[in-house]
């Protein structure tokens, strides 16, 4: 795109492209996706006329967001819950503003996926709230809710990622170890060895792609989740996600599926299955048995 002297609405757009792409991402989980509404807001730009515009960098959040929206609401491979239309109140005391602050930082493989299971309305006022500092006031517009509503949609989501949120163990040799030893217990189908490793609480969720699969989109428990696992994995392969231990399905030189895991105190507190390529695509996959 050439930018004139005098073109300032281009100019501010490609300074305000690297925040819309982030944006987007954090709402599609798709870089490919992201890059599309990203195009389609630059479109709608050099179409309207905004010399009533005030806040340009504002009107074109509220356009990403609300290209967004619409492309969540149009996927047709997804779990959709029922509670869009059922807002209710947080509860009591909330959550710690600092952890919310940690939260909002956090846009890992495991909180991508937890994304992913959030209705399109929850995920837009989450992020735009939370990530982007978007007032409750722009957002209620977008999602056609109160600002009330908005905040509640943003607080049911919150709760969400709080919920499934937590700290992981830090040492990668630890994590290696567990890991591997998880791939080898459900190689020989040992449904006690699996249980050892397990928490649990252990909750396996799996995306919009993996559910495409046949994947259940979230499975909760040690048992289900050993039994799940017991006996299978056998294309599986040990792998670094973003720096953390893991798993990797790979076919004719690509990766085809990646497997994130959550590790606390010694156990498998949680188990990401990804099998959409942009997302893997973005992810640092790092085979450790020499795989291609």
């Amino acid at each position: 795109m050439t930018v004139g002297e005098g073109d300032w609405p281009a100019r501010l757009f490609e300074e305000q492209r690297p925040r819309l792409r982030a944006l987007a991402y954090r709402m599609l989980g798709s870089a490919a996706e992201a890059e599309d509404a990203v195009q389609e807001a630059w479109l709608r730009l050099s179409r309207a006329d905004t010399s009533g515009v005030d806040n340009l960098a504002a009107w074109l959040t509220t356009v990403v967001g609300r290209v967004c929206l619409d492309m969540l609401r149009s996927r047709t491979v997804r779990r959709e819950e029922s509670l869009d239309d059922r807002v209710t109140e947080p509860a009591a005391g909330g959550i710690d503003p600092e952890q919310e602050v940690v939260l909002a930082d956090s846009v890992g493989l495991a909180l991508l996926v937890v994304l992913d299971t959030l209705t399109p309305a929850e995920r837009l006022a989450f992020v735009l709230h939370d990530m982007f500092a978007v007032s409750f006031d722009e957002i209620a517009p977008i999602v056609g809710r109160t600002p009330a509503a908005a905040r509640q949609l943003a607080s049911r989501a919150r709760r969400r990622v709080q919920t499934d949120a937590t700290t992981p163990d830090a040492d990668v040799a630890r994590q290696r170890e567990i890991v591997e030893a998880f791939l080898a217990a459900a190689r020989e189908g040992e449904f006690a060895a699996l249980l050892s490793l397990l928490d649990p609480d252990v909750v396996l969720r799996a995306d919009s792609a993996a559910v495409a699969l046949g994947a259940a989109s979230e499975v909760r428990g040690s048992e289900a989740i050993a039994g799940f696992f017991s006996g299978r994995a056998r294309a599986a392969r040990p792998a670094l996600i973003d720096g953390a231990a893991g798993l990797a399905v790979v076919a004719g030189g690509k990766t085809r599926i990646v497997l994130g895991f959550t590790i606390a105190g010694g156990r498998i507190i949680a188990i990401d299955a990804i099998a959409d390529p942009e997302q893997i695509r973005d992810l640092a996959v790092t085979m450790l048995d020499g795989t291609q």
